[in-house]
């Protein structure tokens, strides 16, 4: 605005009536000074479901879209995922990485001598050292089964170059360290493990960095990160806003989201496929690594039966439960009918059989007796099932309670517990902690972090006692440990089977054993509008905002 349009401005104000003493001018009178236009913000804003924490990638209490996002900009890893679903070095952080020894199995990581964190400590082989003891002795992560092959880890010329030792082969073990986390800060830290990036992050090494964690106004700012040492982002910020999903719409019916990325129901579907009728914008299916299952829980005294964990599930209407839990969203169209690997992974091939055993039949050869129009139950004693869900997190808790309905119209009494996730994998589900609550059910996650065999191993596998180091004890949530199948899981593992193989023997027996019931693979829908450029729904399971580094604002 020139000198004389704020004059012209001025006088107009006058010339209505205004009578109070005039504002000061809007610029200085320097004469011949003009004002610049202030530039569009070079920032792009996503639309989400939620920013709350925790944000540690490594637990199962913290998974949600925004977890995975915040990682894949804010912590380094040492490979990443192609679109084709294959590892890639990120060079970012290492210079090489590969097999150095057969015998011991050795990998050799040689780290970039400029790649630090944001407060300028090294990254360095204290940090591979931290995240696998942590890996491999607490309760609640997802797939450890890789990290429990680890025997070592030494450091070499001042941490640069980390030796990792396994005690078998692991082809695998481009899957380890992903998302390496700051060891000089975490290590002796206040509340340890369960307490890191609960509500931030203590430091940072990716493109981004974060200005603001807002977690009660529902918002995230991240900036372009000065001290990153390779090629600088296009944008300046990178917003995540937490709104209501027809809030959400309305933003960017307006603008003022240039992307969006919801776990949308069918009327949201329906309403971003109107909006498409007059607004130019993409929309694009993006599953995540997690998949809806219920564990029926052999750990519980009252399941360890396995004619009653068949008639529990037999009880259930499993497509009432996948029409409750996808909403008939995006997520209805990846029903996983295989216990292993989620239904948009290559691989995956249905393996559930049709239902076999009457429930009645089968609760009543397990001793069990129900009186007309009552409830099952043995020596005097109702069978009482307790069904666990994670607190305030959907689907899970909506899952819970209808599992809860469908037991009781079969006569089979269930009461829902909802605690906090930190707890329920921690310490209610965990299989060395004790818990004053016995679950008999849970309705959990399965992730998936790129390595089928780990899921497999940590999902249903065993681990030798610590006590006597070698009668086998369950090493997963459920409680399950088979020793029939344990050295099939454990020769996938290693390679010494192919993983479709393994499968072939594994899949039927978990089926036949009534232990986990998977439903559906959990995705979200991703919107975007031309201003923002070069987003895409990212490589698979990765997430869109692992190729933020890339996105582009472009106004038109």
């Amino acid at each position: 605005m020139g000198t004389r349009k704020v004059l012209a401005v001025v006088a107009a104000l006058a010339l209505a009536g205004c009578t109070a003493t005039p504002p000061p001018p809007l610029v200085p009178s320097t004469p011949g000074m003009t004002v610049v236009p202030k530039e569009k913000q070079n920032e792009i804003v996503v639309g989400v479901d939620d920013v709350k924490g925790g944000y540690n990638p490594h637990t199962l209490a913290s998974q949600s879209t925004v977890t995975t996002a915040l990682a894949s900009l804010l912590l380094p890893s040492t490979f990443r995922t192609d679109p084709d679903g294959s590892p890639r070095l990120d060079l970012d952080l290492v210079v090489s990485a590969e097999v150095t020894s057969a015998e011991p199995y050795t990998v050799t990581y040689t780290l970039r001598r400029d790649a630090s964190w944001s407060d300028s400590a090294p990254i360095a082989a204290e940090d591979f050292v931290y995240l696998w003891q942590r890996m491999r002795e607490e309760p609640g992560v997802v797939d450890p089964a890789g990290y429990r092959l680890i025997d070592d880890i030494a450091s070499r010329e001042g941490g640069k170059v980390v030796e990792v030792v396994f005690t078998k082969p692991y082809p695998g073990w481009r899957s380890l360290f992903h998302n390496l986390l700051p060891a000089h800060l975490l290590k002796d830290a206040p509340g340890g493990w369960s307490a890191a990036l609960a509500d931030s992050f203590p430091a940072t090494a990716g493109p981004f960095a974060v200005r603001t964690l807002d977690q009660p106004r529902g918002e995230i700012v991240l900036e372009r990160n000065d001290r990153f040492w390779e090629q600088p982002p296009p944008l300046d910020r990178l917003v995540l806003r937490r709104a209501g999903q027809h809030d959400t719409i309305e933003a960017l019916n307006t603008g003022d989201d240039q992307v969006a990325l919801i776990r949308a129901d069918s009327i949201v579907t329906k309403d971003i496929a109107e909006l498409a009728k007059t607004a130019p914008l993409t929309s694009t299916v993006v599953p995540r690594p997690e998949v809806v299952q219920l564990l029926l829980r052999p750990a519980s005294p009252r399941m360890q039966d396995v004619r009653v964990r068949t008639a529990v599930m037999n009880a259930l209407d499993r497509d009432e439960l996948i029409a409750l839990g996808t909403r008939s969203g995006p997520s209805a169209t990846l029903r996983a009918d295989a216990q292993v690997i989620p239904p948009s992974r290559a691989g995956y091939t249905p393996t559930m059989p049709a239902k076999a055993g009457d429930p009645v039949q089968l609760l009543t050869e397990a001793g069990y007796t129900r009186p007309e129009g009552g409830q099952w139950g043995r020596d005097n004693t109702t069978l009482e099932l307790t069904i666990a869900a994670p607190a305030d997190v959907e689907p899970y808790v909506a899952i819970a309670n209808q599992v809860q309905r469908q037991l009781s119209l079969s006569g089979i009494a269930a009461r829902v517990l909802t605690t906090p996730a930190n707890q329920l994998f921690g310490q209610d589900l965990s299989d060395t902690a004790a818990s004053k609550e016995t679950i008999d059910i849970a309705v959990v996650p399965r992730v998936d972090t790129g390595d089928s065999a780990a899921v497999l191993a940590s999902a249903f596998g065993c681990r030798p006692s610590p006590q006597d180091g070698g009668t086998p004890i369950p090493a997963n949530l459920s409680g399950f440990c088979d020793q029939t199948v344990q050295p099939v899981i454990e020769q996938a593992l290693s390679g010494e089977l192919l993983l479709a193989d393994a499968l072939k023997t594994i899949e039927p027996v978990l089926w036949q054993q009534a232990v986990a019931m998977p439903l559906f693979q959990v995705a979200d829908l991703l919107v975007v509008l031309p201003v923002a450029q070069n987003v895409t729904a990212g490589a698979p399971l990765a997430g869109p905002l692992s190729t933020a580094r890339t996105w582009r604002r472009e106004d038109r």
